[in-house]
C-alpha cells in the first residue's frame, strides 16, 4: 500500500504558505470593499464561473448567513435573463483567478452599463476583470499545490479564505453577534441553543402525579403508567412537595421494615429541584439537569404549582447540547 502522507503534508504546507504570504501583503482595498458593501442599499451579488463559481456560491452563502444579503449568479445565466436579478444599489463581487474567463468578461460591459459597482478577486489588476473593477482584491499566488502547477488548488483556497475574511470584516463592522447568527440558523445547534425554550419541550399532559396521602403501592402503579421512572407528589393546594424516583424506591426496598402500605411521601425526595420559569432557555435547563445530576426537571409557576416536566431525553431528542 502506497503512503501518501508526505504528499498530503506538502499540499497543506504549500497552501498554508500562500495564505501566509497573502496575509502579509493584505492591502487597504479590503477596507474599501467593506465600506462599499456595508453602505450599499441593495444586495451583494457574487459572480464566477468554473472553480471560481463554486467558491463564489459558497461565499454567497457565507455572506448571507452572517448578515450580508447575498446570492450567487452564474455569468452564463446572467446573460440569458438573470441579469434582471441585479438592480441599482447592488454590489457585484466578481471572481476569476485569471481575470479573463470568457463568460464573465462578456458580462462586464453590461454591469457597467447599469452602473453597478464591482469588486474583483483575481490575480492581476491589469486583467480585463481588474480593469473593469472599482475595487481590486488580489488572490495572486506563487504556486499551486497541484504537482503540475495547473489545477486550481492554492488559488481556490486563497480565494475562499479571502472571501471569508471579507465576510468576517463585515460581521465586525455590523457588530454581528451570535444571536444574529442564530436568527439565520434557527434549525442549527446554535439556533436551538438560543431560541428553544423549556415551554417548547414541556410535558404537561397525563403527568404522573399523586397526593401526599397516596400509598407507595398506588404510587408505583402511577410511576409504571407514567413511564418516567418518577412520581410527583403534591399537597392539597397542588403545590409540589416531593418527587419519588426509582432510586428512592430501590433504597426503600433495602429497609427491613419495607412495606407497600406506607405513604409514598415518607420515602420520596423532599423539596426536589424545580424551576419556576417555563420560558427559560432549554439549554439553560439542560445545565441545571447536568449540574444537579438529575434526569427530570420539574417546572412550576411562581406559587410552586406544577406546570409540567422536562426530561433529559426530551432535550437530547431536540438536539439541545
Amino acid at each position: 500500500m502506497n503512503d501518501y502522507k508526505d504528499i498530503a503534508k506538502e499540499v497543506l504546507l504549500t497552501e498554508a504558505k500562500e495564505l501566509e504570504l497573502a496575509a502579509s501583503n493584505i492591502s487597504n482595498t479590503i477596507n474599501e470593499a467593506v465600506d462599499l458593501i456595508s453602505n450599499a442599499t441593495g444586495k451583494l451579488i457574487v459572480i464566477g464561473v468554473g472553480k471560481s463559481g463554486l467558491v463564489g456560491a459558497k461565499l454567497a452563502a457565507t455572506f448571507a448567513s452572517t448578515g450580508t444579503s447575498s446570492f450567487f449568479i452564474h455569468p452564463t445565466e446572467a446573460m440569458h435573463g438573470d441579469l434582471g436579478m441585479i438592480s441599482k444599489g447592488d454590489v457585484v463581487l466578481a471572481i476569476s483567478y485569471s481575470g479573463e474567463s470568457e463568460e464573465l468578461v462578456q458580462l462586464l460591459p453590461h454591469l457597467k452599463r447599469f452602473d453597478i459597482p464591482m469588486i474583483a478577486m483575481a490575480k492581476d489588476s491589469q486583467s480585463t476583470l481588474g480593469r473593469y473593477s472599482d475595487i481590486f482584491l488580489s488572490v495572486n499566488i506563487t504556486k499551486e499545490a497541484c504537482p503540475l502547477n495547473t489545477a486550481p488548488t492554492s488559488s481556490t483556497t486563497l480565494t475562499m479564505a479571502l472571501g471569508d475574511a471579507l465576510a468576517v470584516c463585515l460581521m465586525k463592522h455590523k457588530d454581528f453577534k451570535k444571536e444574529d447568527f442564530a436568527s439565520f440558523h434557527p434549525g442549527g445547534s446554535l439556533g436551538k441553543k438560543l431560541f428553544v425554550k423549556v415551554d417548547d419541550l414541556l410535558r404537561s399532559d397525563n403527568l404522573p402525579i399523586v397526593s401526599c396521602e397516596t400509598t407507595l403501592e398506588d404510587a408505583i402503579v402511577v410511576m409504571s403508567q407514567g413511564r418516567l421512572g418518577n412520581v410527583i407528589i403534591t399537597d392539597e393546594d397542588d403545590k409540589v412537595i416531593g418527587l419519588l424516583s426509582d432510586g428512592d424506591l430501590r433504597r426503600a426496598l433495602m429497609n427491613k421494615d419495607f412495606s407497600l402500605d406506607i405513604k409514598a411521601y415518607d420515602i420520596c425526595t423532599k423539596n426536589p429541584k424545580v424551576i419556576a420559569n417555563k420560558y427559560l432557555l432549554a439549554s439553560d435547563a439542560l445545565t441545571v439537569i447536568e449540574d444537579y445530576k438529575i434526569q427530570l426537571l420539574i417546572v412550576t409557576d411562581d406559587n410552586n404549582k406544577l406546570v409540567g416536566l422536562l426530561h433529559i431525553h426530551d432535550l437530547i431528542e431536540a438536539g439541545i447540547k
